[in-house]
């Protein structure tokens, strides 16, 4: 599967943004789909995973409350919606794909697959 993040910019703290992952192929559905970031000078951590249908999700407490992560199977598409944003959420955003049988969204990096390219989301103070 290929996927296509986008949806990154400025925003100033406080603000909303929206993040979208396109996934190509058909069998989408059978993919957890995570979000991570990657701030400079620190490691890439997860930020949110949703399951198969979207019935279950994960977030990390940092963002819990504040960011959403929603799919649309039919369109291919996982979301993260991010509200009340902070300056710590600048980062490098990236999609992740899990094709393993466990329909629970983990978040250890080394479970996912497939990744996106990245889309930058500035938060200015």
């Amino acid at each position: 599967v290929q996927l296509q993040a986008s949806g990154g910019g400025l925003v100033q703290t406080g603000g909303s943004m929206r993040l979208s992952c396109a996934a190509s192929g058909r069998t989408f559905s059978s993919y957890i789909m995570g979000w991570f970031r990657q701030a400079p000078g620190k490691e890439r951590e997860f930020v949110a995973g949703i399951s198969w249908s979207g019935g279950r999700t994960n977030y990390a407490d940092s963002v819990k409350g504040r960011f959403t992560i929603s799919r649309d199977n039919g369109k291919n598409t996982v979301y993260l919606q991010m509200n009340s944003l902070e300056p710590e959420d600048t980062a490098v955003y990236y999609c992740a794909a899990d094709s393993g049988s466990v329909n629970y969204p983990r978040r250890t990096d080394r479970e996912y697959d497939y990744w996106g390219q990245g889309t930058l989301v500035t938060v200015s103070s």
